[in-house]
């Protein structure tokens, strides 16, 4: 036995040696695109070889066939040790060219509407000033991975009373993406108040849960500042199904 705790090494003994990993709750995947990509085989990223990309495996698969022809796998992690290997590798936000995008979804869940784990859902999202903001977006994408692989969004995953009922995550996945004049960072939760529920308040509670946890713990703001402004948004929550009506749907905001 003590020779057995000899051998085993943490990545705190040796950082190049270790042989124990921190296993995280759920496996995720990174996912990138940006125009440099387009009709390229890899993402233009700091790190190398990386596995094509699958073809989405969805009943609605076919609708987002040619906008996955341009996004990438980058990486399955399923270990703390993976995570911040993975982050300490590749270009931060702030420094990704404009219409490139940071898709970390759960292993087997595909960043588009059509997937079975998404269709039904929705998105909390922030848009944030490219001019104010860029010293702060990779700390803000930083801490909203690391809320979502820490599973500490849903309330119903940590509140020991609730967890026994809800053992499932409602959040599929977060990105961040980079335009000319703004990033926006947004969370994807599997189920969405007024779609295909049957119990609308209970859900509405928990949507809107993970989006105070989202605004104060993950972005640092109080409950009641008002973020809205030119470029910018306030913390708000739309289901994929009403953000088809462009602008026409029901929102809700922390």
């Amino acid at each position: 036995m003590a020779l057995q705790a000899e051998t085993l090494k943490t990545v705190f003994n040796d950082p190049k040696n270790f042989n124990v990993k921190h296993p995280l709750y759920s496996a995720w995947t990174l996912w990138f695109d940006s125009p440099a990509t387009k009709g390229r085989n890899l993402p233009q990223t700091p790190m190398t070889a990386f596995p094509q990309t699958p073809h989405p495996a969805t009943p609605g698969g076919a609708a987002a066939q040619g906008w996955m022809e341009d996004i990438k796998r980058v990486i399955d992690i399923d270990s703390v040790e993976e995570f911040w290997g993975l982050y300490n590798n590749i270009l931060p936000p702030s420094a990704l060219p404009q219409k490139a995008n940071y898709y970390l979804f759960k292993e087997g869940i595909i960043p588009a509407w059509e997937d079975e784990a998404n269709k039904y859902g929705g998105k909390w999202s922030i848009q944030l000033p490219k001019e104010k903001n860029r010293r702060h977006v990779d700390t803000l994408w930083l801490y909203t991975m690391l809320a979502a692989i820490g599973e500490t969004f849903d309330p119903y995953l940590t509140d020991p009373e609730l967890s026994e009922t809800h053992p499932e995550s409602l959040v599929t996945g977060v990105i961040v993406s980079s335009r000319p004049q703004f990033y926006r960072i947004s969370i994807w939760t599997r189920n969405a108040p007024g779609v295909n529920s049957e119990d609308d308040d209970k859900l509405r509670q928990r949507i809107e849960g993970i989006g105070k946890h989202f605004k104060m713990s993950v972005l640092g703001y109080n409950e009641g500042q008002k973020l809205a402004g030119p470029l910018a948004t306030e913390v708000e929550f739309i289901s994929h199904k009403d953000s088809e009506k462009k602008g026409k749907g029901r929102k809700i905001i922390v």
